[in-house]
């Protein structure tokens, strides 16, 4: 009982230090208006990059384990291959969408 007692407290602290952290933040990154103009041009290609190619990573690992999981279930009930099928291709639409969205928004934040 007393070493659950002991985990809350831990887990309530480091909540409140979270909230803490939290709640400083807009404070600490606060800044005036075009202060740092210049350089945001640079930094938002290249985080943009970054996250291209980490929503085109998780998109092939997403298609990746759809196309399994669907061969997988079509091997087991060949009877049911046609709605496997149908459902594997409405997937991939929606798993590649992802990247797109993510391709359309950096075409229109990076000019």
């Amino acid at each position: 009982m007393k070493t659950m007692k002991t985990n809350i407290r831990h887990y309530v602290t480091a909540l409140f230090a979270v909230l803490v952290v939290c709640a400083a933040a807009p404070a600490a990154f606060a800044q005036t208006a075009g202060a740092a103009a210049p350089d945001d041009a640079k930094w938002i290609a290249i985080t943009s990059g970054f996250a291209m190619a980490i929503a085109s990573a998780f998109c092939g690992f997403a298609q990746a384990k759809a196309s399994a999981a669907a061969s997988e279930g079509m091997a087991r009930n060949p009877g049911a291959a046609g709605v496997i099928q149908n459902m594997l291709i409405l997937a991939l639409v929606l798993i590649e969408s992802m990247a797109l969205y993510t391709f359309a928004i950096i075409f229109i934040k990076v000019k």
